[in-house]
């Protein structure tokens, strides 16, 4: 089985000396507390609680599942322990106010806590998870007495939230949104419906849920102009924050599912249910979308996760196992044969993960320190300021989410391809990590509902592509100094200059093409996220390339030489292995809309 080891020098060298998170801390009106003693504390704790409790319940949560009676779940041996551990190291409120509990400091903190976590177990990750987006709701749109009275115990970890969307006759389309909402004479709300594949509905960790819910009021307009939102408790909450009595909220099942089968993933039945609304009448959606795009940058992590993980796996079985000669001769003489590492094709596999993962991570704590700015602003009032780095960091959530997920899935593939026949068996854990990285792909919206986010709505209808020529003109700004520079970091930094180029034409090649013929974005929408997945790994590849060629001609940095020149070499690989695969989703986004529109739907058929 995989033996999570926290990646804390690929951390490290990226919090400190690429992204500089001590100086970004520093302007941030809640960094003050963040110094990096602190922040290396926080590292260091999370990596043990992730090491030594939640990744050896990895590979049991999965054997066992959660089970189901009379609408209880009880969660995998080990886990309440396990939650209770999480709660009592105070991990829950690290980036959430003072005022309820919490511990104030910024949000990235949590995404490098929920990293650490998510890569050493995460169906049990997903439980506290969920909880962050039902707080960060709460915080944002709630009043004040629901904001006393559900945000410290749900700060604290002592209770657990949900966000209940989906239905069975919906999921992204959330138009379509039946449960009905029943004003009553004390202003709360009777709630009557349906809600499927909703995460940690119910379980066995914590003594009350928060259910953020969707629903409709009896003379709501039709359509996504009427949904409401409301706050529905498993248990009713008394104005002391005792429990009282049992809410009409019930788990009707479990779903079973292909991986993360230790994650209670349930249907939902609110059968005159008491809610309370949160946010306006018939805005609802609105509301809710804060709650979807943290979910989407947490699913972002997963990719990142899996393929950290497996890399982990295979790495050690790729120098252990052995099989054949290496074509260019001998490499471990006192064996028969060599070691899989010395094979081109497994070399490939693993650097594929690798950069994956590294690359990856890069995206995310660039984007993190866009959230920081946003949460910063909005806890100081500044809608101005909360509107510019929202609108920002909305362009890097989809081709977070999309991309990262399609390559963490791939990179788990290719884990259990390292292994050959011993990874397609649970013996070796391989086969997990797969299972597991399916899920990542689809919920909190498809590849490709990212994809016509990205192109359909962020890119063509809200900025014109001005999103695009804004990032792109950060990678030409990065590129220029190196451009003449005659060794490998020279010829990355004239590909990014040469593909940022190529991006900001393509993009004003589709907007041409989308106004004469609509089809054009559901057609390239996919394509164009994954090429731009690749524009943004190649940009944060090329900046780690630049710090580690840095360290090395100085002989100042804070790692080994081999831990730098292996930096470098990494990044080689992605611009000379992977990046050109942006190529064929080029030719593909710009190829017409006939073949795939003109087969008559009659056609589509088996017989």
């Amino acid at each position: 089985m995989p033996q999570y080891k926290a990646p804390l020098r690929d951390m490290r060298f990226q919090l400190n000396e690429v992204f500089d998170y001590a100086g970004h801390y520093a302007s941030l009106s809640n960094g003050g507390d963040a110094t990096p003693d602190m922040v290396d504390a926080i590292l260091e704790g999370c990596a043990t609680l992730c090491e030594e409790v939640l990744a050896p319940l990895y590979a049991t949560g999965d054997h066992e599942g959660c089970s189901i009676t009379d609408g209880v779940v009880t969660t995998p041996k080990g886990y309440k322990e396990a939650y209770a551990q999480y709660v009592a190291g105070g991990w829950q409120g690290l980036s959430h106010p003072q005022e309820y509990g919490g511990q104030g400091l910024p949000m990235s903190l949590n995404l490098l806590k929920s990293e650490m976590m998510g890569t050493a177990n995460w169906p049990f990750t997903m439980y506290p998870g969920l909880s962050l987006g039902c707080m960060n709701t709460v915080f944002q749109f709630g009043n004040t007495e629901q904001k006393n009275l559900y945000m410290p115990p749900l700060v604290s970890g002592e209770w657990t939230g949900t966000m209940c969307l989906t239905e069975p006759q919906c999921g992204t389309d959330l138009a379509q949104i039946r449960t009905k909402a029943e004003p009553q004479a004390d202003g709360t709300y009777k709630l009557y419906g349906t809600k499927i594949y909703i995460s940690s509905g119910e379980h066995d960790l914590a003594e009350n849920i928060i259910h953020i819910v969707l629903a409709r009021l009896p003379d709501a307009p039709k359509g996504t102009r009427g949904i409401s939102l409301f706050i529905v408790p498993k248990f009713m909450v008394n104005a002391d924050r005792s429990l009282g009595e049992r809410n009409s909220v019930k788990a009707g099942a479990l779903e079973h599912k292909m991986g993360i089968r230790a994650s209670a993933t349930c249907v939902m039945n609110f059968d005159g249910a008491t809610g309370f609304m949160i946010s306006e009448q018939n805005k609802g959606l609105e509301a809710m979308f804060t709650f979807m795009n943290t979910a989407r940058i947490g699913t972002a992590l997963q990719g990142v996760a899996h393929a950290e993980l497996s890399y982990q796996g295979a790495v050690p079985y790729a120098k252990d196992r052995r099989s054949m000669r290496a074509l260019t001769g001998k490499k471990d003489t006192d064996h028969p044969n060599d070691a899989l590492i010395w094979h081109a094709d497994v070399r490939r596999m693993l650097l594929t993960q690798r950069a994956v993962a590294e690359g990856g991570r890069a995206m995310i704590y660039h984007a993190a320190k866009l959230a920081d700015h946003m949460v910063a602003s909005l806890a100081e009032g500044d809608n101005a300021k909360y509107a510019e780095y929202d609108d920002r960091l909305g362009f890097y959530t989809p081709i977070l989410k999309g991309f990262l997920t399609e390559l963490g899935l791939e990179c788990a593939n290719l884990g259990m391809q390292v292994f050959g026949g011993h990874g397609y068996v649970k013996d070796y854990g391989m086969e997990q990590i797969a299972r597991d990285a399916r899920i990542s792909t689809l919920y909190e919206g498809t590849t490709g509902i990212q994809a016509l986010d990205l192109l359909g709505r962020k890119v063509l209808l809200q900025s014109r592509g001005k999103v695009v020529f804004g990032f792109t003109g950060e990678m030409i700004d990065q590129a220029k100094p190196y451009l003449l520079d005659g060794g490998p970091l020279g010829k990355m930094a004239r590909t990014a200059f040469k593909r940022a180029i190529q991006w900001k034409v393509l993009t004003v090649r589709l907007m041409l093409r989308a106004k004469k013929d609509r089809d054009v974005v559901g057609a390239a929408s996919y394509d164009f996220l994954m090429y731009a997945g690749y524009m943004m790994m190649g940009h944060f590849w090329l900046k780690q390339a630049i710090v580690a060629s840095k360290a090395l001609s100085s002989g100042k940095g804070a790692e080994s030489k081999e831990f730098y020149t292996a930096k470098g070499q990494t990044a080689e690989f992605f611009f000379e292995r992977l990046l050109p695969r942006a190529d064929g989703h080029k030719a593909t986004m710009l190829s017409p809309t006939s073949s795939i529109m003109q087969m008559n739907n009659d056609h589509f058929t088996f017989q």
